[in-house]
């Protein structure tokens, strides 16, 4: 396979799948995509062309396994589709890079290890963020032992940008998991693999909607003028802090595709329906000790990842928007501070990191670290933290994997 071009499907035409995953592959030299498959085909025919070349169009994925002879498949479809997608493309002899989460529940995690096993195709989980170079600087500063033995971690999310989930398919629960899982499998994968997958034993969280609900409109609203139901459409576009106007010039998302399934990316997000949270807190505790902590909020200005990392010979604490490690020793007033460089590519240079991974363990020149048991641990805390937030309790990860 590796003197040839791998062949590629992309399942899902949305942004991440042609504006990250695709052009990534288009611009490589030893794989090309062959196929989209999107139930849309109007948004299909509009993303084909940010690409160098044409793909074929498929509206499901057992016409285009027929008809092409992939050599693997980048799944980014919404997350409630993942695991009957990888299921299929599994069961067709195909490879998959399944971007997090891999699927919204521990039992759809447990159908696609099933299928890979069965298979013995590889599938490989879009964690990017282990691609980061921040990140895989600080995994090498503990795993040299500078921190000692590590006992808490907390990472702090600000998404400027990130209140669009609730305009967006994400916003409802049924259709991504919760944003427990949608967002927050990226951080709860980051702790599990800074500390070599400790078993995580019980989740507690809280989170709710504050601030994007129509009661929190930031400005006045006229009588008999209602607001949105979309920015595109919104009588108040114009004077709208949040309006997200970038849509109205994308084609894939314009009212030809709309016409297909009524699918709009810019709902108001202070009207729109939605029951995931645009901010909150989860604990998680290790088998080993360890808690970690994971704080998401969409209400801010900027963006960012900010961690704090304590062992009990030092504490670290990074700044993923800056490149920036600072370690302060334990018994000492030195402070040491790693200005890590800038790399090419999206979230950080991350993006690119990943499919040079996914391309290598397809060719056989290198093995996968990034598995399907690992795409649901992560569900299985983001699980956990979802059920605690709506039951208002602790729950257990062995409720989950019984």
């Amino acid at each position: 396979m590796s003197e040839k071009k791998i062949k590629i499907g992309i399942i899902g035409a949305g942004s991440r799948g042609v504006m990250c995953f695709g052009k990534l592959i288009d611009e490589r030299i030893d794989a090309k995509i062959v196929a989209f498959c999107d139930p849309n085909p109007v948004r299909m025919e509009a993303a084909s062309k940010h690409l160098s070349e044409k793909p074929n169009c498929y509206t499901t994925i057992k016409e285009m396994a027929a008809k092409e002879k992939l050599d693997a498949c980048v799944i980014t479809s919404p997350d409630h589709c993942h695991a009957s997608n990888a299921v299929e493309a599994l069961n067709r002899g195909i490879n998959v890079l399944i971007d997090k989460p891999l699927a919204t529940t521990v039992k759809g995690c447990r159908e696609i290890l099933a299928a890979a096993k069965k298979s013995g195709k590889a599938v490989m989980i879009g964690f990017n963020l282990r691609h980061s170079p921040a990140l895989k600087k600080l995994k090498e500063l503990i795993d040299a032992g500078t921190l000692g033995k590590i006992f808490l971690i907390e990472n702090r999310e600000f998404y400027d940008g990130g209140r669009t989930y609730m305009s967006r398919w994400n916003r409802k629960y049924d259709l991504c998991g919760g944003l427990w899982i949608h967002k927050g499998s990226h951080d709860f994968d980051v702790f599990n693999w800074l500390f070599d997958f400790p078993k995580p034993l019980k989740v507690s969280s809280t989170a709710g909607i504050n601030v994007f609900k129509p009661d929190q409109i930031p400005f006045k609203v006229q009588k008999n003028k209602p607001v949105g139901p979309t920015c595109t459409k919104c009588s108040y576009r114009e004077i709208c802090p949040d309006c997200y106007s970038e849509v109205k010039e994308m084609d894939e998302w314009g009212e030809k595709a709309m016409k297909v399934d009524n699918y709009a990316k810019d709902l108001c997000m202070y009207t729109s329906d939605k029951d995931v949270h645009d901010n909150g807190i989860a604990i998680v505790e290790y088998e080993n000790g360890v808690r970690a902590s994971h704080l998401e909020c969409f209400v801010c200005s900027f963006s960012d990842r900010l961690y704090t990392i304590v062992g009990d010979r030092g504490t670290a604490e990074v700044s993923l928007d800056q490149r920036k490690i600072t370690i302060r020793p334990r018994w000492s007033k030195d402070v040491i501070t790693y200005d890590v460089g800038e790399t090419i590519g999206g979230h950080g240079g991350a993006d690119p990191g990943l499919i040079e991974s996914f391309m290598n363990v397809i060719k056989g020149n290198s093995a996968n670290t990034s598995t399907a048991e690992h795409g649901m641990l992560s569900t299985a805390i983001g699980q956990a933290a979802e059920i605690s937030r709506r039951e208002d309790r602790t729950v257990f990860i062995k409720e989950l994997m019984k």
